[in-house]
């Protein structure tokens, strides 16, 4: 027996694993950049035409892609001056939009600030318990092949029925606000170390405050464990950004925040189109999108 095994715990195979089930949508990535006004300033004016011609026909075209659309966003404050957001099917799309978009000459003006790298995902707390237990209850060991066949199915069916909300359309509220987070694993209070019912019951209560703002904000939910520097991302859309506050503040006073939530830079744009590029590199506030 090799070391690591012979000091390895052994799981409990009656205790329910510990890990919700997830189901996973878009691959998304947020790039968000800063433009060298003063670079942009010195070009003649048909120059800058040329370029802005080039990027708005390949960035239209990305917003309009069925398969994985694209969005870009006029940053407020310090933090960077544009946002790209794109959704697409895999990370090879998304890099080959990255690399795309790095073959404009538009690029040659734009400094990456920062980027994060996601998935769109949905946990499934409430089904992950009541499948776990059926299967406790059915004598089936946790992660063995017919555990692993029905876990497989549990989640088909799930895809299937969240498909609209794994698979979004961009959007196209006026606002948005994006920020990472993590959940705490402090000295005295950790997440990971709660039982599965009870993040059940606290995420529970957490939703149901942002149902609550259901028709005056669109949530999207990224998962990056893995794949970058914090946990998950949070995109919200609204018409209003006071909107983004009231949402946020109240959630603050939840238990799963409260006492569990740590949160990670915001990033706050207007949103515009690719036609408007030229009128943004001109220093003019996105028009409202038609």
């Amino acid at each position: 027996m090799r070391v690591e095994e012979s000091i390895m715990p052994k799981a409990n195979s009656d205790e329910i694993p510990a890990v919700p089930l997830t189901i996973e949508g878009y691959s998304v990535l947020h790039q968000m950049m800063r433009v060298r006004w003063s670079a942009w300033r010195q070009l003649a004016a048909a120059d800058k035409s040329a370029i802005v011609d080039e990027a708005a026909g390949v960035l239209a075209a990305m917003e309009r892609d069925s398969a994985g659309p694209s969005a870009l966003f006029s940053l407020l404050g310090h933090k960077g001056d544009m946002m790209f957001v794109h959704f697409r099917q895999s990370f090879d799309e998304l890099n080959s939009t990255e690399l795309q978009l790095a073959q404009l000459r538009l690029a040659d003006f734009l400094e990456p600030a920062t980027s994060y790298l996601s998935v769109i995902e949905l946990g499934l707390y409430e089904s992950t318990i009541k499948a776990y237990q059926d299967l406790k209850d059915r004598g089936i060991e946790a992660h063995s092949e017919p555990w692993k066949r029905e876990i497989g199915e549990v989640l088909a069916r799930q895809k299937e029925a969240m498909h609209p909300r794994l698979f979004p359309e961009m959007p196209q509220h006026r606002y948005v606000s994006f920020y990472p987070m993590d959940r705490r694993r402090g000295e005295a209070r950790n997440w990971y170390s709660l039982p599965i019912e009870e993040r059940a019951r606290q995420m529970n209560e957490h939703g149901l405050i942002g149902r609550r703002y259901a028709g005056e904000v669109r949530q999207i939910i990224t998962g990056s464990i893995g794949f970058d520097d914090w946990e998950w991302g949070v995109d919200l859309f609204a018409q209003d950004p006071l909107t983004f506050k009231k949402l946020i503040y109240e959630m603050r006073f939840d238990e799963a925040s409260a006492k569990f939530a740590e949160f990670g830079p915001f990033y706050t744009g207007v949103h515009f189109s690719a036609p408007q590029l030229g009128a943004f590199l001109s220093g003019q506030v996105p028009a409202l999108l038609s």
